[in-house]
């Protein structure tokens, strides 16, 4: 295993406490959990609390391929930081900070070796950014709303 991290990150246009809902509730991790469109996340689990676990099925729409990401949580700070320990050892940890009106989002994650550093950085900051704009097309629907 390699010792090497990876960093990704993005600001998204909405406050920290429905960045963190989103990042942590089943329900919205399906809907923004996949890296391009022809990707589905059908299922995710969250016990959001620490030695608790997280599991989310990844499977490419066409039926072609799948599998589960599944995670320990070894830090869970509310509204600032979460970490998990990936199922081949690997760590990850991400922060969430107050960014002028939005909210910063950061991973560093260890990197694997079966695939390039440039395809793990890509294919980790797709989903990022695909949850970024899960977040804004849907808080901006809730203040149309009136808020939860």
């Amino acid at each position: 295993m390699t010792n090497q991290q990876i960093t990704i990150a993005t600001t998204i246009a909405a406050p920290i406490e429905r960045v963190w809902e989103a990042y942590t509730t089943p329900g919205d991790i399906t809907r923004w959990n996949f890296a391009s469109d022809d990707w589905c996340c059908p299922s995710a689990e969250v016990d959001l609390k620490v030695g608790g676990g997280y599991k989310a099925r990844m499977e490419a729409k066409d039926g072609s391929f799948g599998f589960d990401f599944e995670a320990v949580y070894e830090e869970v700070e509310p509204y600032k930081a979460i970490a998990f320990a990936m199922s081949d050892g690997r760590k990850a940890r991400t922060t969430f900070e107050a960014a002028g009106k939005g909210t910063k989002v950061t991973t560093i994650f260890d990197a694997e070796t079966q695939n390039s550093i440039d395809m793990q950085r890509d294919g980790w900051q797709a989903i990022l950014d695909n949850f970024g704009r899960y977040v804004e097309s849907s808080a901006g629907h809730e203040q149309l709303q009136g808020g939860r």
